[in-house]
């Protein structure tokens, strides 16, 4: 499987007044997951952009377990689980320093034509580097 791994710190500003991560803040972390994800595997979302194309969300099954804490040093693992034509679905999940599950998600990412705002094939040289790993 094609995996990644981004280690995230946790900010008095991703907090609330009590020093505990708004549940918001999680989608963050799984977007820059996502991102340090592709770049890993030489995936530039600069070049697509170029081309006018986008990797969008579509759907996002979030399950927050348990809460993460200021100064918090977090794992997000992140995963390519399945593909089609037009679209990647990620598996997700964000850990604590002692290894204990804090959040999940899973989420489905569309490649889309900025010109037409419309859904297009994912570039042949991204569904390679997923094929090649699986």
């Amino acid at each position: 499987m094609l995996t990644s791994t981004l280690p995230i710190r946790i900010y008095y500003e991703d907090t609330d007044a009590g020093g505990v991560v708004y549940y918001a803040n999680y989608l963050k972390f799984f977007e820059r997951g996502r991102t340090e994800f592709l770049r890993e595997f030489n995936i530039q979302q600069d070049t697509l952009l170029a081309k006018k194309i986008a990797f969008m969300v579509k759907k996002v099954d979030m399950d927050c377990i348990k809460s993460a804490l200021f100064n918090q040093l977090l794992s997000v693992n992140t995963e390519v689980i399945s593909h089609r034509k037009a679209s990647l679905m990620f598996s997700q999940k964000i850990f604590n320093e002692a290894g204990e599950l804090l959040c999940q998600a899973d989420t489905l990412i569309a490649c889309v034509n900025l010109d037409k705002m419309k859904p297009t094939a994912i570039p042949t040289e991204i569904i390679e580097v997923i094929t090649r790993a699986r």
